[in-house]
């Protein structure tokens, strides 16, 4: 029992979610074996799949060629199948490296961008290192770093152990290299659990009545205070705001919190909608399922299978529906033993609608809680039709397993919110003025501008610090 190690160390050791550890476990990629209602996996083998992935055929490789007049220069970490990047494209942005550690993605980038320089972990390079692989010249501007750290450190739907996470320590190394690099302007992306992630973690079943309050660096918040507080002391400007995808022309309800940050100090504007839920202010209405899956070549879809006790339920559901839409006698059998869990539940047997977005892409469509089923027909969405959602081209190729695919795609940023990003740089570098939408909603939550924000974070903060103190005289 000694060779054998949970999901959680297994995630850890390869630096990837227990999702993706679990996806590898199916598709027998991984030895493992179950352990009560648990598996563990052989540590042996989670060697043996590193080795085969460091050992990928894509090595790293220094920017091919020299950068034309005139052209920005842009730099792209935790690159993964090029989402951004390709918005980003879209303003008339090319970036002149890419970094990512995972074999098959990195076999995407170079099949698809094989001109653009490729490293590996962030953290094995310096400053001097990635300039040089950039095919940059030590006294070259950058114009431009842009990145999404890994963010499972933060979400909602993890143990959020931020910046003790692994993970997280990654994103620390992330703002280290904007700092040392001092590019004109740097964005982050991630997700929405940012904004509420502590700066240190305690395990829940370390609150509460008798054990101290939370302290300052446990309270919400605190990891994106932390980062705020670094980027400003480097004299970097921030705004920040989360912005759904479907707001800027994705066929698809995303959520992700983007900073952005300018070397001179300064504030810049919110990124510009072009599209709105039903057509106020005068913008189109959102794009749909229907839009982004209109011309695809019925043929040719490659995607995993639904077990036929699911299948069964699903042939009882409508275009956007899930399981509380099938009768209510069977709802404890649907759900099996999720049926008794806390929360909505909204991800199980879950269609897709034609005519509004897609609910967010996850990693894999056919995990019992976050199923995406095509609107009508009996199977998981496609491959294709991910890459049609997430905005790919047809022609992108996506190199490894259906799983691997999948993955990459879903992982990704829609094209279109990287081309608002890069819409916005151009803008700024050009010194043109950059459309405003007063009273836009870009969330449906409070407190997600960077002033806001901060100031409810602070009068949080502060009310807990008082309780914190008064608590202190009592115990005297």
């Amino acid at each position: 029992m000694t060779n054998l190690i949970s999901v959680e160390d297994a995630a850890r050791e390869l630096r990837c979610s227990e999702q993706y550890v679990r996806s590898l476990i199916r598709a027998n990629r991984l030895a493992a074996e179950r352990v009560g209602r648990s598996w563990v996996v052989q540590f042996d083998a989670v060697e043996i799949f590193r080795e085969q992935t460091e050992r990928s055929k894509v090595v790293d490789h220094r920017r091919r060629g020299r950068g034309a007049a005139g052209q920005i220069v842009a730099l792209s970490f935790f690159s993964g199948a090029l989402g951004l990047d390709l918005g980003l494209e879209k303003a008339g942005i090319k970036v002149h490296l890419a970094s990512e550690i995972d074999g098959p993605t990195r076999e995407t980038i170079t099949i698809n961008r094989p001109e653009i320089g490729l490293i590996g972990d962030i953290r094995d390079y310096t400053a001097d290192e990635i300039r040089d692989l950039a095919g940059l010249n030590s006294d070259e501007e950058i114009d431009l770093i842009v990145g999404g750290p890994p963010c499972q450190a933060f979400s909602t739907a993890g143990k959020r152990q931020g910046f003790e996470d692994t993970r997280g320590n990654v994103f620390l190394t992330y703002i280290d290299r904007i700092l040392e690099l001092k590019p004109k302007y740097a964005v982050i992306e991630n997700v929405r659990g940012l904004l509420s992630a502590p700066l240190s973690h305690r395990p829940h079943e370390q609150r509460g009545s008798g054990f101290p309050p939370l302290t300052s660096d446990e309270e919400k918040g605190g990891a994106l205070l932390h980062i705020l507080e670094r980027l400003r002391a480097g004299g970097y400007g921030v705004s920040f705001n989360l912005y759904n995808a479907a707001n800027f022309g994705a066929p698809q309800k995303r959520e992700r919190v983007v900073i952005v940050c300018s070397r001179d100090g300064r504030k810049l504007p919110y990124l510009t909608p072009t599209h709105s839920e039903t057509g106020e202010f005068g913008l189109p209405k959102w794009k749909t399922v229907r839009d982004a899956l209109r011309g695809l070549p019925k043929t040719g879809h490659e995607f995993v299978k639904f077990p036929e006790k699911r299948l069964r339920f699903y042939r009882m559901l409508k275009p956007g529906q899930y399981w509380k839409d099938l009768p209510e006698h069977l709802h404890k059998e649907a759900l099996g033993g999720a049926y008794l869990a806390q929360g909505g539940k909204t991800g199980f047997l879950r269609r897709l609608p034609w005519d509004e977005p897609s609910f967010t892409l996850v990693t894999h469509p056919a995990m019992p809680a976050t199923d995406l089923a095509h609107p009508t027909e009996d199977r998981p969405l496609s491959v294709q039709e991910y890459k049609r959602l997430q905005e790919f081209p047809d022609d992108w190729v996506v190199a490894g397993t259906i799983i691997d695919q999948y993955r990459q795609i879903g992982n990704a940023v829609p094209s279109s919110l990287g081309a608002a990003i890069g819409h916005l740089i151009v803008s700024d570098i050009k010194k043109t003025k950059v459309k405003d939408v007063p009273e836009f909603p870009y969330s449906r939550y409070k407190f997600t501008d960077e002033d806001s924000w901060e100031d409810e974070v602070r009068r949080v903060d502060r009310a807990n610090q008082i309780a914190r103190n008064q608590l202190q005289l009592v115990l005297k």
